[in-house]
């Protein structure tokens, strides 16, 4: 019997998918006005930066919430070429450490758990991602790091009871993406680092 489809993951490609092309043309069409002399006031540069923080979170969420096949692959070079766009003036600072050839599933998987990680670091922080020869690690830190306990409590145990709303969406498809690809994961927290691994 065929597994069952991932339904999260279907809408999120294609919301991703009908969303980036015209993202796109508007960063092309501000482009167009620029190089025909629009005036480069603030209300310009505004706009350029916001159409590329917009691109850069579809990409990101694109590999996030998206469908991938089990044979699917994705290169490290557009790996942390996502991470600079989405981090690019932000409080977080992310640093990523793996092979050159990476499997998709596994690059979902961690964008998801950068996603748990960034909730914790409201005041900014840094990020640190390696893939060993066995497991991939996460480690957060900053000078205090804001834990929810209901929302962490739901990575290792999916049927633990709290509301969760849209912003914290991916603390309910961890587990679901854990339990998908056949993993386990440990999480360490402490009021100045988060450790995860899978």
């Amino acid at each position: 019997m065929p597994d069952k489809p991932d339904l999260a993951a279907l809408v999120g490609s294609r919301i991703c998918h009908d969303l980036i092309s015209p993202i796109g043309a508007i960063g092309n069409g501000v482009e167009l006005m620029l190089m025909e002399g629009a005036a480069k006031g603030p209300e310009m540069a505004l706009i350029t930066e916001s159409v590329g923080h917009a691109n850069a979170r579809i990409r990101f969420f694109r590999v996030a919430f998206g469908v991938y096949s089990a044979e699917q692959r994705i290169g490290r070079s557009e790996v942390v070429s996502v991470i600079s766009d989405i981090t690019h003036g932000g409080r977080v600072q992310i640093v990523w450490d793996s092979p050159a050839d990476l499997s998709r599933r596994d690059v979902k998987l961690v964008f998801l758990l950068i996603l748990c990680l960034e909730s914790a670091l409201p005041y900014g922080g840094r990020v640190e991602i390696e893939r060993n020869d066995v497991r991939w690690l996460l480690r957060a830190s900053a000078a205090k790091v804001k834990i929810d306990s209901t929302l962490w409590e739901r990575l290792i145990n999916p049927a633990a009871m709290g509301e969760v709303g849209p912003a914290h969406v991916q603390f309910l498809l961890v587990p679901d993406e854990i339990a998908r690809q056949h993993r386990r994961l440990t999480t360490e927290l402490t009021d100045t680092e988060i450790r995860l691994s899978f």
